[in-house]
């Protein structure tokens, strides 16, 4: 018998006691040991997470890590008793955008562990054995869980293709801009600057590997310094801004999705010759660069982590995360 965080509609938790039948073929069961939340399972909890993105009632959980504890069929049994975290969009595999390598725009209808799926605010996790990637023997675990977001930000360092000695710049001290600094830093830039309205973030973003961090009003001094921006950020205006401080030539990689209607200049874009990406979620591609980076001791998520709690009080952990208070970066469940 297990537990579950089930969300029976909008506003509505409770844990329950969960019977697991053995994995199917294909899939493994994961013992979980650490489960993160962010800023879309408290779409899901307040009900303003767009339809087709959610299901309800739903076992929320997309950035986990945990242990494999069975296997179904067809899986090879030396999973058993490993360190894994897993990706967590359920793709066709067959589409234009899958055979492109490309699942997180896959043609089928949207199907993520932890949305549609259920996912890992649980002591147990089924997924499919394929969506899995093995950390080294001995891992630390309650790091691991932050590698979900980090592919995400990691998809953003390889489109961003920063060169040695390039200046670059981050908007948005918040998780994905932590992790992106990590990993931005082993790419030996000129110079990293962060960008984040709070400045007590400076110590934690220099600890990331920034070599500074300014505010909003005071990055309006610094447009067109920089070869590279990623926006990691999310609120109006971020985007904007990321483009202003990009030199004419310039690349931008766009990464947040504010919660109402943004504006940004194609006259400016143009003018200036930015090239302009986007990411929405992390391609297989991205989650083995982020593997990589936390086995060489290039990227360190655990320390974003500020607040941790059990199942049973999976409300005061999103409430914690929605209050965004200064002291809050990364909040975690421990089964």
């Amino acid at each position: 018998m297990s537990r579950a965080v089930r969300m029976e509609a909008p506003g509505h938790t409770r844990v329950v006691a969960v019977t697991a039948p053995g994995p199917e073929p294909g899939d493994v069961v994961v013992r979980v040991a650490w489960a993160g939340i962010c800023g879309s399972d408290v779409e899901v909890f307040e009900g303003t997470r767009p339809a087709a993105f959610v299901r309800y009632p739903i076992v929320p959980g997309h950035e986990w890590s945990g242990t494999v504890e069975a296997v179904g069929e067809g899986v090879d049994a030396a999973l058993l008793g490993k360190p894994v975290v897993g990706e967590g969009f359920r793709s066709c595999q067959v589409c234009p955008a899958c055979r492109r390598g490309e699942p997180t725009v896959c043609h089928a209808d949207y199907d993520e562990t932890g949305f549609t799926q259920d996912g890992a605010w649980a002591d147990r996790l089924t997924v499919p054995a394929r969506l899995l990637h093995v950390l080294p023997d001995g891992a630390d675990l309650r790091a691991a869980a932050g590698l979900e977001p980090a592919a995400c930000v990691a998809e953003a360092c390889l489109r961003a293709a920063v060169q040695q000695g390039e200046r670059v710049a981050v908007v948005g001290a918040g998780t994905l801009g932590l992790l992106a600094a990590q990993l931005l830093r082993a790419d030996n830039p000129a110079e990293l600057v962060m960008v984040h309205p709070t400045a007590a973030r400076a110590e934690l973003a220099a600890t990331c590997g920034a070599s500074a961090l300014v505010t909003p009003d005071e990055a309006a001094g610094l447009a067109g310094r920089f070869d590279v921006v990623v926006e990691a950020a999310g609120v109006t205006g971020t985007a904007a801004l990321a483009c202003r401080l990009t030199r004419r030539g310039g690349r931008v990689v766009i990464t947040g999705i504010p919660g109402e209607e943004d504006v940004l200049s194609t006259r400016d874009i143009v003018t200036n010759h930015l090239a302009v990406h986007t990411v929405f979620g992390a391609p297989p591609r991205a989650w083995v660069y982020a593997v990589r980076a936390f086995a060489t001791g290039n990227l360190d998520p655990s320390l974003l982590v500020t607040h941790e709690f059990v199942l049973e009080d999976a409300e005061k952990a999103l409430s914690t995360v929605a209050e965004r208070g200064p002291g809050t970066v990364k909040v975690l469940l421990h089964p």
